[in-house]
Parts: C-alpha cells; structure tokens; sequence
C-alpha cells in the first residue's frame, strides 16, 4: 500500500504523507524568498470549509525573524481562534519538509502532505489527492463547522489553484484560472 494510500485511508485519524522528497536541498534555516510579504492567514472562503494561509515556521526560523514578522504552527491556531473559527484538518502543499513537522500541530488536527511543486500547474495525480481527502474530510465531518487549512509556501498559488479546481468541480465557483494556474477573481 502507498504512503498516500495508507493516509487517504485514514487521513481523519492520523498523520500522513503523501510525495516525493525535495529534489532542491537548500537546507538551513533561511527564511523562503518574498515569505515576509504576505499576511500570514487569510479568511475562511465565503461557501466553503477552506482558509488558506502561509507556511507556518518552526522554532529555529525565529533568530531570523523579528518578533512580529514571526509565525510559528502555535500562531497558527492561535490567528485561526480570533477569527472564531477551528481548524479539522491541515493540507501541506509545500515541497520541502524543512519549515515544520507535523509533530508541531496538535495531535487532534490531522495533517496531510502532498508534495506540489512550485511555479508550474499541479498535476492531476495532485489534483486527485486533494480533492479526495477534501472530499473525505467534508463526508466524515457533516455534524461540524471545522475548516480545512491549505498552505504552501505563500499561501497563494498552489493553495489558490487546488481550493478553486475543487470548488469550480463542486460549486461552479472560481472560474478565473489562468494558462499559467494563477488565479484571480
């Protein structure tokens, strides 16, 4: 059985890991490139379970980081609680598993990594990953307002292209979806 398989299957009961390992090694604790940019969570997707939000550092990043420019997986939940709402499962798109562990998160969130790649429109293997473990989470989690978390590296275009492919799929919504996989509305 595959990894993604072993966690498709119980992706509501555990942790899971789904991808390939990074094929560039930078390593290190640097900071990635233009992440400072970018507000560190967004809102729940009016209609939908989704918030999207940047990837959150692990400890050794906060030498690099002014106090404020900081976020850490604890200030993630903390960002995701002032907006009132609960986060039921995190959707790790990055490609790298350098800037946390799952082991970071409460044991009560599952968390699942699916490998995409950066700068280039995610596949239909990454496509189908998605939308089979939103579409789990939604079935197994009818009786609650639990949203599902997505990030990559900003929070934007990777995380953008899968929550509007599954939402176009579902709902008709996010139509706006360049030759490129950028999205905008």
């Amino acid at each position: 059985m595959s990894q993604w398989h072993h966690a498709r299957g119980r992706w509501g009961q555990g942790r899971g890991y789904s991808g390939r390992s990074s094929a560039k090694k930078k390593g290190g604790n640097h900071i990635p490139e233009r992440w400072k940019d970018y507000l560190p969570v967004g809102q729940r997707m009016p209609g939908t379970r989704f918030i999207a939000f940047k990837v959150p550092l692990k400890k050794s990043f906060e030498k690099n980081l002014a106090p404020e420019e900081r976020f850490s997986p604890l200030d993630l939940f903390n960002k995701i609680q002032e907006q009132n709402e609960e986060l039921g499962l995190i959707i790790d798109l990055t490609y790298t598993r350098r800037y946390y562990k799952p082991e970071d998160l409460p044991e009560t969130i599952p968390h699942l990594k699916i490998c995409t790649i950066g700068h280039q429109v995610p596949d239909d293997d990454t496509i189908f990953k998605f939308q089979c473990a939103v579409n789990g989470f939604l079935k197994e989690n009818k009786d609650n307002d639990r949203l599902i978390g997505v990030h990559c590296t900003h929070g934007l275009n990777r995380t953008g292209y899968l929550i509007c492919s599954f939402s176009q799929t579902h709902h008709g919504a996010c139509k706006k979806i360049n030759q490129h996989g950028y999205y905008y509305s």
